[in-house]
Order: C-alpha cells, then structure tokens, then sequence
C-alpha cells in the first residue's frame, strides 16, 4: 500500500529530476515554444516542496491536491494549469484514504489524464504531454518499471510527429525532427514515481 510519504517523495524526486533536467527542457523547448519550460517546472516543484515541508498533509490525495495548486499558482504558461489539474485531479480521485494501492493510483492517474485531455484538447499522436502519459498509465498495471519506460518511449516517438496542439503547433511543419518537452517533462514526472517506488 501507497502512503503520504510515498507520495511525497515522488513529488521530491521529481522536483529533483526537474531540477537537473530544467536546461535540456528549455532547450527542447527552444525551437517550438518559448523556451521556458525548464525554468517554469523548476520554479513551480520547487514551490511543490517547500509547501509540502511546511504543511505535511496526511493522504496520498492530500499531497497531489497540495501540489497541483502550487503548480497552478506558480507556473506560467499552460504547463502549470496542465500539470496541476494532472495533480489535483488524480489527488481528487484518491480521496481521503490514508494508504490506496497501486491498481488505486493507476485508476487516479488515469483520471488525471483524461482530465488533462479534456483541458487542453489533446490525444495521444498530438506532440503533448499525452504522449508519455497515456502509455505510462497503460503500463503502470504492470509495474512502475514498466510505466517509466513507456513513458521515456513515448516522449522519443514525438520527435518525428507534427504537433497538432500546444504552443509547438504554432510552427507547423518545423516542429518535425523535435522531441516534445512537455512528453519530455511528464515522462519525469513518472520516473520519479517509479523512483518513489524503488524500481
């Protein structure tokens, strides 16, 4: 079973990877957005932690809740808004349950994305974020292995796509030969669960 701590050390570690990855997120994001999305993810899990040392909630659901928002609040662009309703979203599905078990998180996470789906219009084959998180919750059944991988595989397969949604869809064909950052960034986010996890 999934407890509190589980969840807030995947929130650490992701802030931790964001944090190393936040120059090769800007640079991905250089040529088909605004070349910020490094910078924006950083500043916003950086708030994500700092919140959760100052108010340690008791849930699994309380912890997504809490992050969600300091994304919404502290990230510009439509990263925060994306990433935070991710969140929020999936920390709504868990509920009140101090410990849910991994079929439990799978479910919530699964949610999340849809929700993320409905907000910024986006399918799988689009270039977004969609592409690592969609495959990550199909593997997540299996294990948080398995969920990393699928996700790190599905933000490669954006570089060869044209991107249909988001900021990159402004450039047209030239966002061909790219890999997505927002796949790039999400397939993070799942690392860090899958490091949460100790796998």
């Amino acid at each position: 079973m999934l407890d509190a701590d589980f969840f807030r050390r995947w929130m650490t570690a992701t802030a931790a990877s964001v944090d190393r990855e936040a120059e090769r997120l800007t640079a991905l994001d250089s040529p088909i957005g605004d070349a910020d999305h490094g910078s924006n993810l950083q500043r916003g899990f950086t708030a994500v932690t700092a919140a959760l040392e100052k108010e340690s909630p008791g849930t699994p659901g309380g912890v997504l809740t809490l992050a969600g928002r300091q994304l919404i609040s502290t990230v510009g662009g439509a990263s925060g808004p994306l990433y935070g309703t991710l969140l929020r979203r999936t920390g709504k599905a868990l509920g009140d349950a101090d410990e849910v078990s991994a079929e439990q998180l799978t479910e919530a996470l699964r949610a999340g994305v849809d929700a993320v789906m409905t907000l910024g219009g986006a399918a799988p084959g689009d270039k977004t974020m969609i592409d690592a998180l969609v495959p990550a919750v199909d593997a997540l059944g299996e294990s948080f292995a398995a969920a990393r991988a699928a996700a790190e595989e599905g933000a490669v397969a954006t570089t060869p796509l044209q991107a249909r949604k988001g900021r990159a869809s402004y450039v047209g064909e030239r966002s061909i030969g790219h890999q997505d950052p927002g796949a790039t960034s999400s397939a993070l986010l799942i690392a860090g669960l899958a490091e949460a996890a100790g796998e």
